[in-house]
C-alpha cells in the first residue's frame, strides 16, 4: 500500500510565486550580523556595561583591563570590535583612548530583530 501522494510533475514546477526581493539585503544583513557577533562575547558585554555605567559617559582604556582581568591587548581587541560594530565611539587623548556608547546604538541593536 503506497501512502505517499503522487505528485504531478507539471504542477510541481510552479509550487509557489516568489515573494519578491528579500526585505533585508546582503550588505545590510552583514552589518547587522557584526552587531550580534560583537554582542555574543561575554567580555564585550561586560565592557559595554562598564562604559554605560560610568557617570561621565566614557571610560579610559586604562580603567577597563582590571575589571575584566584581561591584558591590555585583549581588551583593546574587544574594544576595536565594539567600535567596528558601531556600538562604541573611540576618542584618542594623548596616549590614552576613551570609549563612550554611540548614541542610540543599543536601542538600534535591540530593534534589529523587531524590524526583520
Amino acid at each position: 500500500m503506497n501512502l505517499l501522494p503522487v505528485i504531478d510533475q507539471a504542477t510541481d514546477d510552479a509550487c509557489c510565486i516568489p515573494a519578491g526581493p528579500p526585505a533585508l539585503g546582503a550588505q545590510e544583513a552583514k552589518q547587522k550580523a557584526l552587531v550580534f557577533k560583537a554582542l555574543a562575547d561575554p567580555n564585550r558585554l561586560r565592557l559595554l556595561s562598564i562604559v554605560k555605567a560610568e557617570s561621565s559617559g566614557e571610560s579610559c582604556v586604562c580603567d577597563l583591563t582590571d575589571p575584566l582581568d584581561l591584558g591590555q591587548p585583549t581588551v583593546s581587541h574587544h574594544l576595536k570590535i565594539l567600535v567596528e560594530a558601531g556600538l562604541l565611539h573611540r576618542e584618542k587623548r594623548g596616549t590614552w583612548a576613551y570609549y563612550s556608547l554611540v548614541p542610540g546604538a543599543l536601542d538600534d541593536a535591540a530593534g534589529i530583530l523587531a524590524n526583520l
